[in-house]
């Protein structure tokens, strides 16, 4: 059955999508997502059903549009994780070209977290990284793929990640924990986020480090979206949280990627995804700029 041939299927379910149109084919790296018409559908990939909880995410997702950062969910099935929401209509699927490019578009992002974090909302999961890399590890244990040469001596230092983080936890926060560019929307004067399926009860500082990763941000984007989120000046502890994060967000993705090769995702070579990944992970790890931002964490 072709894409086209599955999203007309789901469509046949849902009643507000039935007289809005022929689907359109939009991105997705594991999922398929359609327009149609004034909808957004989005249909799970193959595999996905062992490591994302969809009555999870349909909590979040429901909840992230009532704090007016994500677009309305019109259906949402628990089971097969098929799922409709508004389309945001004018607004442009970022990248780490257009976050380059569109003026103010990291201050967006960063506005939005903030709204998001602050909304006092409660998602039902707690995305705990390390425990995270344990379930990924178990799941990577059943399957014949290698991890990269020196994965878990990277693990075994991060210890002191851990405990750094430990020392001053702060308050946990409604987070998306998987913030890919292209799971933003920005109008030019608003930034949507959408995509909930890892969103969880985190360190709010996991979301803004993950993005800069993701958007490839220099030092200028860094502080743009630093400075909308917190309003002015950043603690130093506050900044090396998300530096951390920019190490540990690769260390946990590195076993999705290999996850999605083991599960024969076609959507991306994810061999070379999962090492370099990891690759940038050691090398921020072994900067003497990695070492300060983890003592400012450890003071606090």
């Amino acid at each position: 059955m072709s894409d086209v041939d599955l999203a007309r299927k789901a469509i046949a379910t849902i009643p507000a999508l039935q007289r809005a149109g022929e689907p359109e084919r939009l991105g997705g790296l594991t999922n398929l997502v359609f327009r149609v018409g004034d909808y957004c559908l989005r249909i799970p990939g193959k595999g996905t059903e062992e490591y994302i909880d969809r009555a999870n995410e349909a909590v979040a997702a429901r909840e992230a549009a009532r704090a007016g950062v994500s677009p309305e969910v019109i259906y949402m099935d628990d089971a097969s994780g098929v799922m409709a929401t508004r389309f945001i209509d004018g607004a442009v699927t970022m990248s780490p070209e257009n976050f380059r490019t569109r003026a103010g578009s990291p201050g967006r992002a960063g506005a939005a977290f903030r709204k998001l974090h602050t909304s006092g909302a409660v998602f039902p999961f707690r995305f705990e990284l390390f425990a995270m890399i344990d379930d990924y590890l178990g799941i990577l244990s059943t399957k014949d793929v290698a991890l990269p040469d020196g994965y878990h001596d990277v693990v075994a230092e991060a210890s002191a990640v851990r405990d750094a983080l430990a020392a001053h936890p702060l308050p946990l926060a409604p987070c998306h924990c998987d913030p890919l560019c292209e799971n933003f929307l920005d109008t030019g004067s608003r930034m949507w986020i959408v995509d909930w399926e890892y969103s969880g009860m985190n360190d709010p500082m996991w979301d803004l480090g993950d993005l800069s990763v993701e958007g490839g941000f220099d030092a200028g984007q860094d502080e743009e979206m630093l400075v909308a989120y917190f309003g002015g000046a950043v603690l130093a502890a506050d900044r090396g949280r998300m530096v951390i994060y920019k190490a540990m967000c690769d260390l946990l993705w590195t076993l999705w990627g290999l996850i999605q090769l083991a599960n024969n995702n076609p959507a991306d070579d994810f061999r070379a995804y999962a090492d370099r990944r990891f690759a940038r992970c050691r090398a921020l790890m072994a900067t003497p700029d990695f070492a300060r931002h983890l003592e400012a964490v450890r003071r606090g």
